[in-house]
């Protein structure tokens, strides 16, 4: 074999291997996952704000049983759910966390609506500065879900886009979940924050 043609199969080869993309595939997987992580820090950052939020409420408010309660089980329920990076690969178990999330923060928007009745937990500065804490939580949980959605969207495009999707059923890439739509709507909607002045 001559000598120039082991210099274009050689450059062939190394024109193969970077067009192959397995290497950008474990950039992204990596940024996928960075950002998975802070979407569930947030989301443990706002369940463990919950109980004395509730309790707080509870003082000045606690014929409203049934909304502590509504609030009491949804933090629960998305709690209980094992979240690790796996959940990423199982569209099914992705859903249900999108899903506890969702009621959860539902139940914490009732929660916050039904405050307006009682002025005096409205003045009450620890209910404030909850309220406070889980407003910043939320516009940080809008963030980092951002993040995840944008980090997910270049992973996919990197999966399904030619070469490199040849790359991706090689090696088992499979496109991972994004936040859905309805789910979407109900997260975007942080709770309503309303000091009453």
């Amino acid at each position: 074999m001559h000598a120039w043609m082991k210099r274009i199969a050689l450059l062939w080869l190394l024109g193969l291997l970077s067009a192959c993309g397995y290497n950008e595939f474990q950039s992204r997987d990596e940024a996928v996952k960075a950002a998975w992580g802070e979407v569930v820090n947030q989301y443990q950052r706002r369940a463990d704000l919950i109980p004395n939020l509730v309790n707080t409420v509870k003082g000045y408010a606690s014929h409203e049983r049934e909304t502590l309660e509504a609030v009491t089980r949804a933090r629960a329920a998305a709690t209980s759910i094992q979240v690790t990076p796996e959940t990423l690969n199982n569209p099914e178990a992705f859903k249900r966390f999108q899903q506890a999330q969702g009621e959860l923060s539902s139940a914490l928007s009732r929660l916050l609506a039904v405050s307006e009745n009682y002025p005096n937990l409205k003045a009450d500065a620890s209910f404030r500065d909850l309220q406070s804490q889980l407003e910043g939580t939320e516009n940080r949980i809008t963030v980092a879900r951002q993040r995840y959605i944008q980090s997910v969207r270049e992973y996919n495009i990197l999966a399904r886009s030619f070469p490199t999707n040849l790359t991706a059923m090689a090696m088992h890439y499979e496109v991972k979940p994004s936040f859905t739509v309805d789910n979407e709507k109900a997260i975007s909607n942080a709770p309503a924050v309303n000091f009453g002045k």
